[in-house]
């Protein structure tokens, strides 16, 4: 049996792994970041690294260090009811309902909509969005062949094309650090902390660490240490090149803001400055890079959500899951960017402290004998604070007043919680009760030895 493999294959799996979660979500929100920061831009951009590429590299390691065969496996600690619930929920989530969907909108609208007549763009999203899953559906086919076509084809071509952009803005700025906007002038590292949620890559690494350990496995590493130890290689190499990419986007987002001004979203800080540096040509150059990085994410998404739906009902073949979650993606794509953003971040404001908690769980579970019980009251207590931020978040969003029974927790957590106007008011609670249940935990699994 292998405990290690050549460093060629870390840097393959790690290609790999860095192109699934590197969609076109992962260029905007930096580059927004970057407008918006300004001359605060260093502690923003350190706060969206730790969620941004902290959480998901913990994401991925923590199904390694687990050993859990899936995710499903993982989260049955706390319930086998729960763990199908949260599992096949998070992966409808990145998956066809709003993740996968996301990554054809994104690419069309930032790389192919300004040469589209507005007549012809419902259109030509149709004929883009079908070509696009098209391609999704034909590399999403046979999953054995992902590390060869993602990883070592489609995401060294985003690195390259990304990186002379940047390269070329670090010698030759367009302009100079403006002053920050109103977020970002008092507690800049707290507003990048909570802007990385919005990569969605916390919770998609949770599904991507399950297709790394297959991989994995498949080049020969079958101990648990040595899986453990290729999961945190090959997370390195991803997180690496993530995080050298986030800082020169975010960073040719700040340079942008004296010559073109601030832009509602981070999309067209990428197309004003592939046009200001390099004309006609950086046109193609975002396109390309966009279309690679969505591509990539959505081969990812289509195959782990086929995956798991196939493990959970064996009856329906991988094909038959891969097709129709291409069809679902293809059919909500073609409502518009706008609509899928809109119903998608209630439910990552109830998802995400779900996933953080699960993940932290996983790492801490020696220390209380993985006991069911502690699973279940942290989970518990994070479960009532995250459903109303789901909730309370659908009714800001769509501007609809608070039912009476809503106004009143709202009003309950926003006196009493630490940070719940940040969306941070899960987190002291969650610590508490770990910390209570797991105390109360060894301190009954000692008595017996002592009496």
């Amino acid at each position: 049996m292998k405990e290690k493999l050549p460093f060629s294959s870390y840097l393959a799996i790690g290609f790999m792994l860095f192109a699934l979660f590197f969609g076109a979500g992962n260029l905007i929100f930096p580059a927004s970041l970057g407008q918006n920061a300004g001359e605060n831009l260093w502690p923003a951009v350190f706060g969206f690294l730790i969620t941004g590429t902290g959480l998901p590299f913990l994401g991925v390691l923590a199904m390694g260090f687990s050993g859990s065969r899936n995710l499903q496996e993982l989260a049955s600690r706390v319930h086998p009811v729960y763990a199908v619930f949260f599992t096949a929920l998070l992966y409808l989530t990145i998956g066809p309902f709003f993740a996968t969907p996301r990554t054809a909108t994104v690419a069309y609208d930032i790389g192919f909509v300004p040469y589209v007549s507005e007549d012809m763009q419902q259109i030509g999203l149709i004929i883009f969005s079908f070509l696009f899953f098209a391609i999704t559906l034909w590399l999403s086919l046979n999953p054995s062949k992902i590390v060869d076509r993602v990883g070592k084809m489609l995401a060294p071509g985003i690195v390259i094309l990304l990186g002379v952009l940047i390269i070329v803005a670090l010698f030759n700025p367009m302009g100079s650090f403006q002053s920050p906007q109103e977020a970002y002038t008092s507690g800049a590292f707290m507003k990048g902390f909570t802007e990385g949620y919005n990569t969605m890559d916390a919770i998609a690494a949770l599904a991507f660490g399950i297709i790394v350990i297959h991989a994995i496995k498949g080049m020969g590493v079958t101990t648990k240490k040595g899986i453990l130890n290729a999961t945190l290689k090959t997370g390195l190499v991803a997180v690496v090149l993530l995080s050298v990419i986030y800082v020169g986007i975010a960073y040719l987002g700040a340079i942008s803001v004296e010559r073109f001004g601030i832009f509602e979203t981070g999309g067209p800080v990428l197309s004003s400055a592939s046009d200001y540096y390099f004309g006609g040509l950086g046109a193609v150059i975002l396109a390309i890079i966009l279309l690679l990085a969505c591509l990539t994410t959505s081969i990812g998404l289509v195959t782990a959500c086929a995956e798991y739906f196939h493990t959970l009902l064996p009856n329906i073949s991988y094909k038959t899951y891969a097709v129709i979650f291409t069809l679902i993606s293809f059919t909500i794509a073609n409502f518009g960017l706008a609509n899928i953003i809109n119903y998608s971040i209630p439910v990552l404001m109830f998802l995400y402290p779900l996933a953080i908690v699960l993940v932290l769980l996983a790492f801490l579970s020696p220390l209380f004998n993985h006991s069911k019980w502690v699973y279940r009251a942290v989970i518990a207590v994070t479960f009532l604070i995250s459903i109303v931020d789901g909730i309370k978040t659908f009714y800001d969003i769509f501007e609809i007043t608070y039912p009476t029974w809503l106004a009143s927790i709202v009003s309950f957590y926003d006196r009493y919680l630490p940070a719940y106007t940040e969306g941070l008011g899960w987190l002291l609670p969650a610590l508490i009760v770990l910390v209570i249940t797991a105390v109360l935990v060894r301190m009954a699994n000692q008595r017996p030895a002592e009496s």
